[in-house]
């Protein structure tokens, strides 16, 4: 190895290790409403006090169970919904400080992709008129400028450019993301929430989506929130996953470390049910008993507890905190499931099969 490449290598590796996203606190409430004056009765805390790092390059995947706030934790840290408390600092600087004029010019850097690729665009533009519309709006871009852009963003994408006169709905389900994809990377951002942008997508047509995001990163150097149901999906593309439950992280660890050893049981049970390759094998099934509770209403102490099968009295009386149980791996859990000789082992699960 020369000098020269070990020199890249450790500007890349340094380069990767830098916070582009730090979330601190971050809390979002939704009043509820009751009677005909809408006095405010109650709160929804679908966000409640999340904390957290994302490095620059890297693909940070959140998943979860629906309606734990995944996707309003990802349209918060875009401001595209307003934060109820908490900051959410992008290159160091709060984005729900800024002014109207402040945060137009800072949305050129962060993007969104959205789940729904036939609700999210727009049925009356062309598609050269939605992929283009970012260019003028922040470019003041016209014209023949705009064509030839997004001509080189549909080819970018693997999108036929002389289809752009076009309508959304003569595209199918994968076509039309790659339309909102060419979209949310025209202005060359350097972060981009990806709100369930495959889980409406053929299963084939997802692992192409999946690879075109990938081979985006690396050309263009993006930063990725992965917002995702499917763990083998995130496990495909994500650096890190955080696991999300009632509005709180409750484990965030590298990919492999995570689906090789769990620490939350939460996470466990999860990954138990990812169908295996090998249906002759049998599986240690973790079964959570029970609903969900109501975010307007969560348990006291952990907020698993009324499910998770390794509960105790603390655990129904004390809210842990998300802190570091092994280098580099976090857990809210009183009683995290840790491998022998690692730590204080309180409960011993494999969830791989036998």
């Amino acid at each position: 190895m020369t000098m020269e490449t070990a020199e890249t290598l450790e500007t890349t590796q340094a380069d990767r290790n830098r916070v582009l996203v730090e979330i601190e606190d971050l809390k979002k409430y939704f009043p509820i409403h009751k009677g005909l004056l809408h006095r405010t009765v109650g709160q929804v805390k679908a966000v409640d006090g999340v904390t957290l790092s994302i490095r620059k390059g890297e693909t940070f995947g959140l998943v979860g169970e629906s309606g734990c706030g995944k996707s309003t934790f990802g349209r918060v840290l875009l401001r595209l919904q307003s934060a109820t408390s908490g900051k959410v600092l992008f290159k160091d600087r709060d984005i729900h400080a800024l002014n109207a004029k402040e945060m137009q010019k800072l949305r050129e850097e962060m993007q969104i992709i959205f789940q729904d690729p036939f609700g999210s665009l727009n049925p009356r533009f062309l598609v050269k008129d939605i992929i283009g519309e970012p260019l003028r709006i922040h470019r003041n871009m016209s014209g023949k400028k705009i064509d030839a852009r997004v001509v080189e963003l549909m080819e970018l994408v693997g999108l036929d450019p002389s289809r752009r006169n076009r309508y959304p709905h003569e595209f199918s389900g994968g076509q039309r993301q790659r339309i909102g994809i060419a979209r949310a990377i025209a202005l060359n951002p350097q972060f981009i929430v990806a709100d369930e942008a495959v889980s409406a997508l053929d299963v084939s047509v997802q692992s192409q989506v999946i690879n075109l995001l990938m081979k985006l990163q690396k050309e263009m150097g993006l930063t990725f929130l992965f917002i995702a149901h499917g763990l083998n999906v995130v496990r495909h593309i994500s650096d890190r996953i955080g696991v999300m439950y009632l509005g709180k992280l409750v484990e965030v660890a590298e990919t492999e470390a995570m689906f090789a050893a769990p620490l939350h049981p939460y996470t466990a049970a999860l990954l138990s049910a990812i169908p295996k390759p090998t249906p002759k094998k049998k599986l240690e099934r973790i079964v959570l008993q029970g609903d969900v509770p109501s975010p307007a209403n969560p348990p006291a102490g952990c907020r698993f507890h009324t499910r998770c099968p390794f509960v105790q009295d603390k655990c129904r009386e004390q809210e842990p905190q998300l802190e570091e149980k092994l280098p580099g791996r976090l857990a809210a859990c009183h009683y995290p499931l840790l491998e022998k000789g690692n730590g204080p082992s309180t409960v011993q699960v494999s969830i791989h099969a036998k």
